[in-house]
C-alpha cells in the first residue's frame, strides 16, 4: 500500500461555530510527526466479555495461576490468559501508533471510531483525507477522565454534572482553551469532549496522556460502523485496528445514532446539537437535576 496522503489542514476563515469543534489557540502545541507508510493496518483482537479493565486484570491474575498449573501438568496455557495478554498488547500497540502519528480504529461505547493524536497536525489532515470529510466539519476530542476537561475547556457547569454524564454516550461541547492544537478545527471556539464508557478507550486515553481526536470509522455520509468489517474500505490507510467485537445490534438503526451531542457553552442553558442515542436521559439530567434551560439558538 502507498503512504497515507496528508494534505496540510486548510487555513479556514471564521465561520459559525460547529458542534464538537475546537477553536483557535495561538499557544497550542504543534507536534512534528511522521505518518506510517507500511503495508496497511495491523489487527489486534480484544478479549471478549471484559467490560472493566480492573476486573479483567484481577481475573487475569487467577487465570495466570491456572495457566501455570496447566503448563506444569503438560497442558497448554489457557486461551483466557492469552486473551488478557492481548488486551495489554493492544493498549501498548495503540499508544505507540498514536504517538507516531498513526490512525487507529477503536471500539467505543456507541460506534467504532478512528482516533489520532490531536497534537499531530499531519494526522489530523490524514483523518479528513481518510473519510473524504470536509475540513469545516469538526472532530471531537477524547480524554481519559473528567479532570482532564479543565485543561482543554472553559467549564461553566458544575463538576457533578460532568461526572453524571461522563463516561458515557454523550459529547459535551464547551469553549476550548488555548492548550489544544490550533490546527484542530480552527473555525470554531468550541470543543466537543468524549469520554466513552468503554474499558479499552478509557485505558487508552489515560495511557496516551494527551488529547485524542476522535471521529466515526466510516466514509463521510455513509452509515456508522458497529463491527470492524463494516469499515474495511478504510483498513489500508490505518496503522492499527483494535477489534473489540460487535457493538450493539447491527440490525437496529438506533444503534448507529452515535453519541448525544450537547452544547453547554452558555451558562444556564443547553442545546441539543445531535439527539444521538442518549437524548432522553441526558435531557432529564440537565433539566431536572441541574435546572438548565433548553435553547434553540446556537450557543456560540
Amino acid at each position: 500500500m502507498g503512504p497515507v496522503r496528508t494534505p496540510p489542514p486548510a487555513v479556514l476563515g471564521a465561520v459559525e461555530a460547529a458542534a464538537m469543534g475546537l477553536g483557535e489557540g495561538s499557544l497550542a502545541p504543534r507536534v512534528s510527526c511522521l505518518l506510517p507508510t507500511g503495508p496497511g493496518a495491523r489487527f489486534l483482537q480484544l478479549p471478549r466479555g471484559v467490560v472493566d479493565s480492573r476486573a479483567g486484570q484481577a481475573a487475569a491474575s487467577k487465570r495466570d495461576l491456572e495457566g501455570e498449573r496447566s503448563e506444569k501438568g503438560g497442558g497448554a496455557v489457557s486461551w483466557s490468559k492469552r486473551c488478557w495478554c492481548g488486551w495489554s498488547e493492544a493498549l501498548t500497540a495503540a499508544v505507540t501508533a498514536l504517538r507516531a502519528g498513526g490512525l487507529v480504529a477503536v471500539p467505543t461505547d456507541t460506534l467504532y471510531g478512528v482516533a489520532c493524536s490531536a497534537c499531530c497536525s499531519a494526522a489530523l489532515g490524514a483523518v479528513y483525507s481518510l473519510k473524504g470529510r470536509s475540513q469545516t466539519k469538526p472532530l471531537a476530542v477524547c480524554l481519559g477522565g473528567v479532570a482532564d476537561i479543565y485543561k482543554y475547556c472553559q467549564v461553566r457547569v458544575p463538576r457533578e454534572l460532568l461526572e453524571d454524564l461522563l463516561p458515557g454516550p454523550v459529547t459535551l461541547v464547551m469553549e476550548r482553551s488555548r492548550e489544544l492544537n490550533k490546527d484542530l478545527n480552527p473555525f470554531t471556539p468550541l470543543v466537543g469532549i468524549r469520554i466513552p464508557d468503554h474499558a479499552f478507550m478509557r485505558d487508552l486515553a489515560q495511557a496516551f496522556s494527551g488529547p485524542l481526536a476522535l471521529t466515526s470509522a466510516n466514509i463521510s455520509s455513509q452509515p456508522s460502523s458497529l463491527n470492524v468489517k463494516e469499515f474495511q474500505d478504510l483498513w489500508p490507510q490505518l496503522s492499527l485496528v483494535i477489534d473489540g467485537g460487535p457493538i450493539g445490534d447491527v440490525k437496529s438503526p438506533e444503534c448507529r445514532l452515535g453519541s448525544t451531542v450537547v452544547d453547554l457553552s452558555v451558562p444556564g442553558k443547553y442545546r441539543i446539537i445531535r439527539p444521538g442515542c442518549a437524548l432522553t436521559q441526558t435531557a432529564a439530567i440537565l433539566q431536572k437535576k441541574y435546572r438548565l434551560v433548553p435553547s434553540e439558538e446556537p450557543c456560540s
